[in-house]
């Protein structure tokens, strides 16, 4: 036996022994996945054991380094530890944008101390980030941002506001871009980190067309923040920007690849269309849809597992992100047509107990935000035209 066999064999054993059987259950709503942060008084019983038992072990961050919380595994023993969380369709422990987003960048461009300070609270749970970078005249054109903070000595003083900053109102703290340096676009940005409860930081929730929405306004009215939460050098927070948007937009992807469980297509097609007489679903034209859409999802899942294979050993494209980004993004979209179309008009309906509040319709409704944020597609297809495609005027 290798040793990853045996690391496969202990890591199904433990797997077994500690994931509780409310965390192999289907995600079916936002109170299913577990964010972690200060105020935990949401999580359940399990959701708080499962969240426990992985941070103590490492694995909520398998493959960042033992000194900053991660598991120190290798590139093969994570891919064991993916796999062998799927075979019993495990959920994610704890989802985090201090570790899709901001725990790769302070990896590579925090100081010993940032690392040591943030990156282990990330991994066990204790901190909640939100992101500040859009702003209501810099969307896709970021680069555009006027939040400003400006050199008090041993702080920066920042002035301005941030625009569709998700779950800003539950985050503990944010990681920003701020205009430190007028002269020059792109050359006057730096990150910088601060506390939300910092006295100045306000935010507003944004409602959705759904009925729900994680996006907020956010407001910084003379808010101070220490010098040494600058990630980077001064004014070249666009680099440490770029990289991030990198890692916000594999996770973006990630959508694409469904929740796991129970398949929705099926189970909203046979609930209202049944079978035929030759035990098919009984509409041929959904039928071929629903088949087309499979295929497209496992090529997909074939795909992610090449790309993050690739992305963890530096290999990837640069820009292979937003190609991921953009397909993950609608397949997603085209997953939540399918379920609404399997369905019928009764998932249109919008209240009652039996559609779960509108469960199936205010998820399809949610998606169409997925082709603007994180880039829009727009965005993306000009990038992949450009840079993959290396198209003449791209």
């Amino acid at each position: 036996m290798t040793d990853l066999d045996t690391f496969r064999t202990e890591t199904r054993v433990w797997l077994e022994e500690n994931c509780p059987p409310e965390m192999r259950e289907p995600i079916r709503s936002d109170k299913d996945t577990t964010w972690g942060g200060r105020d935990q008084s949401d999580m359940t019983p399990a959701q708080k054991a499962w969240m426990d038992a992985m941070g103590a072990r490492g694995w909520t961050v398998p493959d960042w380094p033992k000194e900053y919380g991660g598991g120190g595994l290798s590139a093969a023993e994570t891919k064991v530890l993916r796999e062998e969380m799927a075979r019993i369709r495990a959920r994610n422990p704890l989802y985090s944008f201090g570790i899709s987003m901001l725990g790769p960048a302070l990896l590579k461009y925090g100081t010993e101390e940032q690392k040591k300070r943030f990156l282990p609270e990330i991994a066990r749970g204790e901190i909640r980030w939100c992101q500040g970078y859009s702003e209501p005249n810099a969307g896709s054109d970021l680069a555009s941002l006027a939040t400003s903070a400006e050199d008090k000595g041993d702080h920066f003083l920042v002035n301005g506001q941030k625009v569709w900053t998700s779950y800003a109102d539950k985050a503990d703290w944010i990681f920003c871009l701020v205009r430190t340096d007028k002269t020059t676009k792109q050359g006057g940005i730096s990150f910088v980190l601060f506390d939300m409860r910092t006295p100045g930081v306000s935010t507003k929730p944004i409602l959705l067309i759904s009925g729900y929405s994680p996006f907020c306004e956010t407001f910084f009215d003379d808010v101070k923040v220490p010098k040494e939460n600058l990630v980077g050098e001064l004014n070249r927070g666009w680099d440490v920007a770029k990289y991030l948007l990198g890692h916000e937009r594999e996770m973006i992807s990630g959508m694409g690849l469904g929740a796991g469980g129970k398949n929705p297509l099926i189970e909203g097609a046979l609930a209202t269309i049944g079978l035929d007489h030759d035990g098919r679903l009984a509409d041929p034209l959904l039928r071929a849809q629903i088949a087309l859409f499979e295929v497209r999802a496992r090529a997909f899942t074939a795909q992610s597992e090449r790309f993050i294979d690739e992305l963890k050993a530096g290999r990837a494209h640069p820009a292979q992100p937003s190609m991921m980004k953009y397909y993950g993004t609608e397949l997603n979209k085209s997953r939540h047509e399918l379920v609404m179309a399997a369905g019928g008009s009764n998932e249109l309906e919008w209240e009652s107990e039996a559609s779960g509040g509108g469960r199936n319709a205010r998820a399809w409704l949610r998606t169409k935000a997925n082709s603007i944020e994180g880039g829009t597609s727009e965005i993306q297809l000009n990038i992949i035209a450009k840079r993959i495609l290396e198209l003449p005027g791209a």
